[in-house]
Parts: structure tokens; C-alpha cells; sequence
């Protein structure tokens, strides 16, 4: 039976594209606000956390949030695959407004020191470790399949967005009123995001996806829904070795595009200014590929595609640490943009079209704790690293590592075959 787009007193939806469907884009318009006031809490949480204690507790504040949404959030898959993501996003942007909001009011009432800081840290850790897999599961209850390439792209436009509006919106409320005006400006951009959000609809899980969502399986236990979906990962011919693919690009990666490229510009006399040109080259490319993608729609051989790009991607990596001065390294670093940009899409684009939408919370899950949980650990160990070998071999190394995820992704048949639907 196929699946429709429903909501109380509606009739199913025709599909359409992705960039042309009002449902999609009140998704769209959602998730754009809902990450741009990430950017800007961000900002203030550092900005407060420096301001009132020091280096060092501010470094700690900063880090709070890393650890529940860690250990938390294979379980935040199980939530969101329970309850339905759209519900969980909701509810979880919700508690997250109202913790910035209230850290807002008592930052303009009084001066309270950290203790609230780390609160407030704590808390939006542990409903990311939700709301993220919920986040991921989403877009394939709100289009087609064979739209979810597009939306992968209209995706990454709305991240791009984000960071390039909300990081100079953090830093000019902060200016303007201190901490406690960005805390109230991030809580406004998220709280924009609940009316749209609510005014989504969701697709009904296809047939041959509801296995696990019928009255006996909701009976099951948390933790059976947990091994149920690892073992879907593992059986999986597709899924298995694309998260694999995944998690050797994101940990070639990681490193050297943040900790090792400030490195790499102070060992080069660059400058901040140089660097963030340097950025500014891979936010480019990335973009572009989002922008392609949401035009086009689809691109054929996906699987192969996703390998060629991380392999290529790999070589920018390690040519990074050897160019001659900052306008190569800009160039070097809008191909890296443009690879990275476009391997990211189309393993994105593949997990969600390959994977049942009953398992797309904890597949996401498991996903998300590779890019968000094991991946950072790469940024300490490449300083490590750099301190001891200097930035050439240690890109090297890690371009070696990401190139791994290519040769995976191209040697293993059913993810080289692997299409996205038409």
C-alpha cells in the first residue's frame, strides 16, 4: 500500500519535488532555525562561560553536553523509533527553548556564576543525544524516497546557513546585551521552529516498514529495540559497510579540517585571517554541492560515486599540509569542500533511502555517535600528533584513514552498486 502524507482532516498529498513541496519546506524552514539558534547559543554559552569563570571551567562548561549525548544517544534512537521522530523533535526542541530561555532570565535578573551554565549544558546534551537521531529519522516521513537525495541537499543549505547568519548573530547580540540577550536570541530562533514544525506532516510507514511497529513489538523492551537495531545494521549488506565507510571518512577528517588546520596555519604564518579564508574555501564547496543537489535531485551510482569522492577527497586531505602559501590552500580547501560536501550527501541520501523508516532512529543513532561521539576524539590525538611529527605526515596519516572509508565503500559490491531511487 504506498505511503501518504497525513495529518488530522487532510487528504494524501501528490508528490511533488522536494524544493517546491510547502510540507517540505516548513521542514526546511524548521531545521534551518531551529540550528541557527544552535550556533547562537553556542556563542553565548562560551562568551558566558569565559566571562564568569576560568579558562579552564569554561573549558569544562563547554564540554559538559559532550558526554550524555554520547552514552546517550543509541538510546535516543530507541526513543525516536518508539515514539515517531516527528513527536520527539518537537517535544525535544521545546524543553530546549524553554532551559535557553530560562538561563536567559536569570542571567538579565542576576549574576548566578557557572553552576547554571553547566545546567544548561548538561540539559541540551542529553536532549541532543534524542533529538539528533530524531532529527535524522525525519525527512523520510516528510517526502519520498526518491525525494530524499534533494533533501539531503536542501539539508546542507540549511546548515550552511546556520553557521554563516548564527555564528555574527551570537556575537552581535552579546555585543548589544551581553550573554543573557544571545541566551534569549537563540531560545526565540528555536522556539520559531515548534508552530512549523507542528504544521508538518508525516508520511505513514510503508508496508514492508512496520515490522517492528506492530502491538507486539512496542510491547518489547528498550533494550531488545537496541539489539534489534544493531542487528539490522549488522545484517544489512548496504548499511553495514556505509557506516563503516562513514566512520573511517569522519575520523580522517575531523582532525585535520579543525585543530590540525589552525596548526597548520600558525607552523605557516597564515593568521587567523588566513585560516579563516582557508574555511571560508570549504564552507564554499560545500554549500555548492548542497545547492547541486537540491536542483538536480539525484545522481546515478550513488554508491560509487560516495567512494571516488571520499578517496579523492582523502589525496586533498594530505595535499593540505603541503601547499605553498594561502590562496593554494584556499583552492585545495574548496575541493575538499566540494568532495566532502558530496560524499557526505550521498552517504546520507543512502542510509536514509536503504534503511526501513521503523529503524531510521537508531540507524541514525549509530551513525551520529560515530560522526559526533568517536570522531572529535581524533582532534586531541592530531594535536598530539602534530606536536610530535609536525602537520605533514600526521594530514598524511589521516588522509590515509579517510582514504580507507573510500576503498570500503568501492570494494564491498552491494555499497558500490548501491542506487538511489528514481
Amino acid at each position: 500500500m504506498p505511503s501518504t502524507l497525513t495529518a488530522p482532516g487532510t487528504a494524501p498529498a501528490a508528490e511533488r519535488p522536494a524544493h517546491r513541496d510547502p510540507n517540505v519546506l516548513r521542514w526546511l524552514a524548521a531545521y534551518t532555525s531551529s540550528m541557527t539558534g544552535d550556533s547562537v547559543y553556542y556563542i553565548a554559552l562560551s562568551w558566558a562561560a569565559v566571562q564568569t569563570g576560568t579558562p579552564s571551567q569554561a573549558g569544562v562548561v563547554m564540554a559538559v553536553s559532550a558526554l550524555p549525548r554520547a552514552l546517550l544517544m543509541l538510546g535516543g534512537g530507541v526513543i525516536a523509533d518508539r515514539l515517531g521522530p516527528r513527536r520527539v523533535v518537537i517535544g525535544s526542541d521545546a524543553v530546549r527553548c524553554a532551559a535557553v530561555l530560562a538561563v536567559a532570565a536569570l542571567l538579565f535578573l542576576t549574576t548566578p556564576g557557572l553552576w547554571p551554565l553547566a545546567a544548561l549544558a548538561l540539559v541540551f546534551g542529553t536532549v541532543d543525544a534524542v533529538f539528533m537521531p530524531a532529527v535524522g529519522a525525519l525527512p523520510a516521513r516528510v517526502t519520498t524516497r526518491g525525494q530524499l537525495a534533494r533533501v539531503q541537499g536542501m539539508r546542507g543549505l540549511g546548515i550552511r546557513f546556520a553557521s554563516v547568519v548564527g555564528a555574527p548573530l551570537g556575537g552581535l547580540a552579546v555585543a548589544v546585551g551581553g550573554a543573557a540577550a544571545a541566551f534569549g536570541l537563540a531560545g526565540l530562533l528555536i522556539a520559531v521552529s515548534l508552530p512549523l514544525l507542528i504544521a508538518v506532516r508525516v508520511r505513514d510507514l510503508p508496508a514492508d516498514d512496520t515490522a517492528d511497529d506492530t502491538p507486539a513489538a512496542r510491547r518489547g523492551t528498550a533494550w531488545r529495540d537496541l539489539t534489534g537495531g544493531l542487528g539490522y545494521i549488522r545484517r544489512h549488506r548496504v548499511l553495514a559497510p556505509l557506516i563503516l565507510a562513514i566512520a573511517l571518512g569522519d575520523l580522517g577528517f575531523v582532525g585535520p579540517l579543525n585543530v590540525g588546520l589552525t596548526l597548520l596555519a600558525d607552523e605557516r604564518g597564515w593568521g587567523a585571517s588566513g585560516m579563516g579564508w582557508v574555511l571560508a574555501g570549504f564552507g564554499v564547496g560545500a554549500g555548492a554541492v548542497s545547492l547541486l543537489l537540491t536542483v538536480r535531485g539525484r545522481l546515478p551510482r550513488a554508491g560509487q560515486v560516495a567512494g571516488w569522492a571520499i578517496l579523492a577527497g582523502s589525496c586533498a586531505i594530505g595535499a593540505l599540509a603541503f601547499v605553498p602559501g594561502v590562496a593554494a590552500a584556499v583552492g585545495i580547501a574548496l575541493l575538499i569542500g566540494l568532495l566532502a560536501g558530496l560524499s557526505g550527501a550521498m552517504c546520507g541520501a543512502l542510509l536514509q533511502t536503504r534503511t526501513d523508516a521503523a529503524y531510521l532512529g537508531r540507524v541514525t543513532a549509530v551513525s551520529g555517535l560515530v560522526s559526533l561521539g568517536f570522531a572529535p576524539l581524533s582532534m586531541p590525538l592530531s594535536a598530539a600528533a602534530i606536536g610530535l611529527w609536525g602537520t605533514g605526515p600526521v594530514f598524511v596519516a589521516s588522509a590515509a584513514v579517510c582514504g580507507l572509508g573510500g576503498v570500503i565503500a568501492l570494494s564491498v559490491p552491494g555499497l558500490r552498486r548501491a542506487e538511489l531511487p528514481k
